[in-house]
């Protein structure tokens, strides 16, 4: 179903505070999911995010058999059915805006005795597949998508799996990941390196739940023919959501904002590293460990910015957070240059051409590369953008304004709601003037 359409006006604001706590992690949200669903015994997972992405792949699991009870927002209760133990869904299985649904469930689902049709919206119906279903297809599954690898995808069931040893070409968490469940199935042993590390959330999950497993940075290994065990997950609150407020307190003069109980998993946390360099005030407290997974609070303070050339070695770890850093360059002094990024194309949207094209919009000189951009930093104006229903561009553009010499109009931001429901509230609460256009 298409969401109906929401567009938001975003007009400059005064200093922001406040203590707030973002939605939970939506990638952590996903994984423990599906990990409890194909766990044997009862899991309880708290912070669990109620996006609407999250939503989906928890639906998807209850088309499949497996009982999931909601005792109150952020909490779940999943009977988990055993990793054999999934019923053959009614119909198709809708993913709606998410890829990282989609691509893990084509993993997981693999290695089912049924067949399977995965479904998304239309944004995710046009985001490419080819690179998961060609390393599953290597390991025996049998997978067909639309022309050009895109959904709807259609698992035959029953595939005979083995394990493989690849060095995918894109580093992708998502991909890794997917190859790793189908390897829960498969023969002998599934080994994964990767070009660049990327987030570790599935290793570290597989672990919890008790599945024998070894990995480094760059690097995971496991066998099948194991259990998952049930086990209780505390999602830490989202760095990716984070991100927002991290750049508009360090944009906005007289800024203090503290991020309570945020996940700072290795892998995920490069947008901090860059901000950093660039002259940001951000600062970790209460450093701890949650549910395997480092959790801080952040305290950002206003902080002028200089534009950097931002280190290759960062852009894996922080592929989702990019739309907020152009926006601290395009309000930087200097020119940022981002290389390495070629994966932005084919995210929700491709967020180097639409945040190269919303920041012209709004004054700043931007030069897209095929895989970045070249970002010279100046006076944001007031105008019109579009988010082409990408949650993270939207969002992005929200924090622009509040330091640009007009409103901005924002077009197209309904699909905010798949990973962070309630952002207009929060926003508002610490100092964003944000409304419905």
């Amino acid at each position: 179903m298409t969401p109906e359409r929401i567009d938001w006006i975003s007009h400059p604001a005064g200093p922001l505070h406040g203590e707030l706590t973002v939605p939970g992690d939506k990638s952590i949200s996903h994984r423990a999911i599906m990990l409890a669903a194909l766990a044997e015994g009862v899991s309880r997972i708290d912070g669990f995010l109620e996006g609407e992405d999250t939503r989906a792949t928890a639906a998807i699991f209850g088309a499949m058999g497996v009982r999931i009870e909601t005792p109150s927002a952020s909490r779940r209760i999943v009977h988990g059915a055993g990793l054999h133990g999934l019923a053959a869904p009614a119909g198709v299985l809708d993913c709606g805006n998410s890829g990282t649904g989609m691509r893990l469930l084509a993993g997981l689902l693999a290695g089912q005795r049924f067949d399977s049709v995965l479904v998304g919206d239309a944004s995710l119906s046009q985001r490419p597949m080819r690179r998961v279903i060609e390393p599953l297809a290597a390991m025996g599954a049998r997978i067909e998508a639309e022309p050009g690898g895109l959904p709807p995808l259609r698992i035959a069931g029953g595939a005979a799996l083995s394990g493989i040893a690849c060095t995918p070409p894109v580093a992708s968490a998502q991909v890794k990941s997917a190859i790793l469940l189908a390897g829960l199935y498969a023969d002998d042993v599934t080994e994964v390196r990767e070009v660049h590390p990327t987030r570790d959330y599935t290793e570290r999950m597989l672990a919890a739940f008790g599945w024998p497993i070894e990995f480094a940075p760059g690097w995971a290994r496991l066998s099948g023919g194991h259990r998952l065990h049930a086990t209780d997950v505390v999602v830490p609150a989202d760095f990716s959501s984070a991100a927002f407020f991290l750049v508009a307190a360090t944009l906005v003069p007289g800024s203090a904002l503290v991020l309570r109980g945020v996940g700072l998993n290795p892998r995920r946390t490069g947008l901090l590293a860059v901000l950093r360099r660039m002259g940001a005030d951000i600062v970790e407290q209460n450093r701890r460990e949650q549910g395997g997974e480092l959790v801080a609070d952040l305290v950002v303070r206003y902080a002028r910015l200089r534009g950097i050339d931002v280190p290759v070695e960062h852009v894996a770890d922080m592929i989702d957070e990019f739309p907020a850093l152009f926006v601290a360059a395009a309000a930087a002094e200097g020119i940022t240059m981002v290389r390495g990024a070629a994966e932005l194309r084919v995210k929700e949207s491709d967020r180097i051409a639409v945040m190269a094209d919303g920041l012209r919009r709004l004054g700043i000189a931007v030069e897209e590369t095929p895989d970045g951009a070249v970002i010279e930093g100046g006076a944001l104006r007031g105008g019109e953008v579009a988010s082409h229903g990408d949650h993270r561009i939207a969002m992005s553009f929200a924090v622009a304004a509040l330091v640009a010499r007009g409103a901005v109009r924002i077009g197209d931001c309904a699909n905010v709601a798949t990973s962070f429901p309630g952002f207009v509230e929060l926003a508002n609460g610490c100092g964003f003037r944000l409304a419905p256009a």
